[in-house]
């Protein structure tokens, strides 16, 4: 099982859109040199949803050739065709990733038994383990208490990403957790109330600019010292907070940029950042010595 921050990793582009192989390495770096304890590529705050079939497969080879075991990789397969979702989970399992990020079928939605079958068939086909990723915010559709106790008990699902943002809805399925499922919390404002409900770590956004301090806000309540976890969960709220004042990855790009990370723009419909926004972004990173 992966414990710990996971970066939800931002796909870096050249200024024709093309995928940034050069900075992508140079990220991969900068992660493994700071305590990251896993890289997800093409989740949503890797704009996947904009890149092709072949962009993605890149993405991932690159990755694990540059990675080389040194940290866990995992990657984003999920879809709302099911049978799109088998044939990306197959191969990035077939290429050697740790294990696959697969989401609620989006816009589509799906009844009952449908929902439990797009995860199920996904996990019976690929060789890698799966986690399970429940997102109502961007998909419309959240998996039920029910789905997931029946999906946690499948052998290749290994866990889940709850970033519903709602703590009741989250101790509602932490009975299903065990040595064979674990949750992940989605969100980054909300760390430390998800490890207290028995999260084994983060899926993050916030990792991206701050990739220690994700691992050690993590790490810390793991080894039983919680106040000094929930020191540096609240210390970066409000910059957190403003990391989500636009749609992600939008603003976590704009902050990468302000560092001087060189990663480039978004791909349409994702747009630069109202002006407003940007201010109060920078404020907030300067507050926590970003900048």
């Amino acid at each position: 099982m992966i414990k710990g921050s996971i970066v939800a990793l931002i796909t870096p582009f050249h200024e024709d859109g093309t995928v940034n192989f050069e900075k992508l390495g140079e990220l991969l770096e900068f992660h493994i040199s700071n305590s990251t304890d896993g890289i997800l590529v093409l989740g949503t705050t890797g704009e996947s949803t904009t890149m092709t079939h072949e962009e993605d497969d890149a993405v991932v080879e690159y990755t694990l050739k540059k990675v080389a075991g040194r940290v866990p990789v995992i990657a984003g397969s999920g879809s709302n065709d099911t049978k799109t979702m088998i044939d990306k989970s197959v191969k990035y399992a077939d290429m050697g990733v740790d294990a696959l990020l697969t989401i609620t079928p989006y816009y589509n939605k799906a009844n009952e038994e449908g929902m439990i079958r797009h995860f199920t068939e996904v996990a019976d086909r690929a060789s890698a383990p799966c986690i399970l990723y429940n997102v109502p915010g961007r998909t419309g559709c959240s998996l039920s208490v029910k789905a997931v106790e029946r999906l946690s008990r499948h052998p290749n699902i290994i866990g889940i990403k709850e970033a519903s943002g709602n703590i009741s809805y989250a101790a509602s399925i932490a009975h299903c957790l065990s040595d064979d499922f674990v949750m992940y919390s989605g969100n980054d404002d909300i760390v430390v109330p998800m490890m207290s409900l028995g999260s084994s770590g983060v899926i993050s956004v916030f990792a991206n600019t701050n990739p220690k301090e994700a691992h050690d806000m993590v790490d810390l309540w793991l080894k039983g010292e919680h106040q000094k976890s929930l020191d540096i969960q609240l210390k970066y709220l409000d910059y957190i907070h403003a990391l989500f004042c636009e749609v992600n990855p939008i603003p976590v790009k704009a902050a990468l940029n302000a560092m001087g990370m060189g990663v480039g723009g978004y791909r349409l419909p994702l747009y630069e950042m109202a002006e407003k926004n940007h201010e109060h972004l920078l404020d907030e990173m300067r507050k926590v010595g970003l900048l």
